[in-house]
């Protein structure tokens, strides 16, 4: 008789020993398609379904890492960030908001999924809940979950070739178990943003029910009508408890870097240090001085960038709207069509199905909440050329 080798506990007891909350996170549906497509052998794949540009980091963002590594900033270094990264973006947030922000307000994070999830260990006991404005990039609501909290979903509205917001179904959401309001615009995936009489009306809120609120504001630059989106960071007092996220990923094509930053009310330096050193000591060294680089010298970049996504999107916007089954809303930002098709109820596996039958990768609705599982989002950070064999792919196919 065979007799196991196993350990006490193994299989599929181990699985059930984790805490069940992490045991049944949702796997991303992105990652299922991408996963998926990049599976099929020898598929001419056309991939529009992560949301990165694909052009490569400029030169001189790579340039400035090489020199900080020869120049031997290989070495932990401050829990909060490289002094110069840290008054790079001080004085960047000044010239882009108008108002100074004091160092002690800016710490650095590992891309601002990390920031993302330093502040639901901040702020999220089990039971708590967030509001949250959905459609979103899944990522961020699960971040809640993993600390045991619960989020209310308050959809944005489609109508009219326009998204908007219910600003009193999203304040009717909170209760005496909300620790937060979290928006992030201009939103991923919808290209919807907010107005500064919106977020005004919602620090107002806030302040008298003593809630935090969470920006994320990783695509303030990709805007076609102004030179960023409006912010909380440009409203809110210092002590306010307002939290932004921003990101290198977007504005500087520097996804794979892994490079973001926090800014908060001073009197939390110390309490996002001591998070930092306890999740990744501090982010990668020579990636804050490639960053610093980037926040000094890269403003040609950035107009470059959204000039050609203003040109990608006018492309993508004009042939999805002359397909007989897609609707869509014109984005006002960031570099998306989310998009419905009539007749689609999964679109987990409508998106499977056009990766296997056209090659174009695209992002299922369901990814994104609840209400949108009819739509389908394409990133269209890529090449004019690559956008139009994917059209003329979704065309023939729809």
């Amino acid at each position: 008789m065979a007799v196991s080798t196993s350990p006490p506990g193994a299989g599929p007891d181990l699985l059930s020993s984790i805490r069940p909350g992490i045991k049944d996170l949702a796997e991303s549906p992105i990652r299922v398609v991408s996963d998926y497509g990049l599976s099929l052998k020898d598929a001419d794949i056309i991939p529009l379904w992560f949301g990165e540009p694909d052009l490569p980091t400029p030169q001189f963002i790579i340039d400035a890492a090489s020199k900080a590594m020869n120049d031997g900033h290989l070495f932990y270094t401050d829990n909060r960030g490289v002094p110069p990264l840290r008054q790079a973006i001080s004085k960047y947030m000044g010239r882009l908001y108008g108002r100074p922000f004091e160092l002690e307000r800016i710490s650095v994070t590992t891309s601002a999924m990390h920031a993302l999830m330093l502040i639901q260990e901040m702020l999220i006991d089990p039971g708590d809940n967030m509001v949250v404005v959905v459609p979103l990039w899944p990522n961020l609501i699960e971040t809640v979950h993993i600390m045991g909290g619960e989020t209310r979903l308050i959809s944005l509205s489609e109508e009219g070739g326009r998204w908007s917001l219910d600003l009193d179904a999203l304040l009717d959401a909170c209760d005496e178990r909300t620790r937060a309001i979290m928006i992030n615009s201009p939103n991923n995936p919808t290209g919807w943003m907010m107005e500064t009489e919106e977020q005004q009306a919602v620090l107002d809120f806030a302040r008298k029910r003593g809630l935090w609120i969470v920006a994320d504001d990783v695509y303030a630059r990709l805007v076609y009508d102004r030179g960023h989106a409006p912010s909380f960071a440009e409203i809110a007092d210092p002590d306010d408890r307002v939290l932004t996220v921003n990101s290198f990923s977007k504005s500087w094509s520097m996804t794979g870097w892994r490079l973001g930053w926090i800014t908060a009310p001073p009197v939390l330096e110390t309490t996002i240090a001591k998070l930092n050193e306890y999740n990744i000591a501090g982010p990668t060294t020579f990636v804050q001085y490639a960053g610093a680089t980037a926040i000094e010298d890269g403003e040609q970049f950035i107009a470059e960038s959204v000039e050609r996504y203003r040109q990608n999107r006018d492309l993508v916007h004009q042939r999805l709207a002359a397909m007989d089954r897609v609707t869509l809303a014109r984005p006002d930002a960031a570099f998306y069509a989310f998009f419905s098709v009539d007749g689609i109820t999964d679109s987990l596996e409508f998106a499977k199905t056009l990766v296997r039958e056209t090659g174009v990768g695209l992002a299922p609705g369901t990814s994104f909440g609840p209400n949108v599982d009819d739509h389908l989002r394409l990133c269209f950070a890529a090449s004019h050329g690559a956008l139009s064999q994917a059209l003329d792919r979704l065309e023939a196919y729809l």
